[in-house]
């Protein structure tokens, strides 16, 4: 089996990108429709201890969800971009290619100019083995979000999307 592997972080004058990848003992069709379910994003998406709940749905391009990441109770501080314990989010279906690639629009619900913008997140599965390799890329992340907090946030998801999937 191959190995999981961070392949690359960059950055501008201004915003950054991440890039994470991790092969899954998982059909490329089986990952693409966990992403494609608002029922499993509700599961794998949030990181580590996050929980999930997505609030509206349209599979189509040009359609896409809106969602909230819930972070534990136990977290101390205050740590959400919406709200005390909550990252809320709508994403827009800018690409669905069926069990190939899927580039979404991503723009959080925040009063902090550091959390504004687009950023963009495209899931790219790759047939590899007896598994998949899905890549997350993430461009233009907005200043208020560590390149290093969502590298580890990616690896976390893609490690709840293996549990999820295989």
């Amino acid at each position: 089996m191959p190995q999981d592997h961070q392949v690359q972080q960059k950055s501008d004058s201004h915003r950054s990108s991440t890039q994470n990848s991790k092969w899954i003992n998982a059909s490329q069709e089986k990952l693409y429709h966990a992403f494609t379910d608002p029922e499993a994003l509700a599961v794998f998406l949030a990181p580590g201890e996050m929980t999930g709940k997505v609030h509206r749905f349209e599979l189509r391009a040009g359609g896409g969800y809106e969602m909230s990441l819930f972070y534990p109770r136990s977290a101390n501080e205050s740590r959400g971009k919406t709200s005390g314990n909550e990252d809320r989010f709508k994403a827009r279906f800018v690409e669905l290619t069926p069990s190939e690639k899927i580039v979404e629009a991503v723009t959080f619900e925040s009063d902090d100019p550091a959390f504004a913008g687009e950023m963009i997140m495209e899931i790219s599965f790759e047939p590899e083995g007896s598994g998949t390799n899905v890549t997350v890329l993430f461009r233009n992340l907005p200043s208020g979000i560590r390149p290093e907090d969502n590298e580890a946030g990616t690896v976390q998801t893609l490690e709840k999307l293996a549990l999820y999937t295989e």
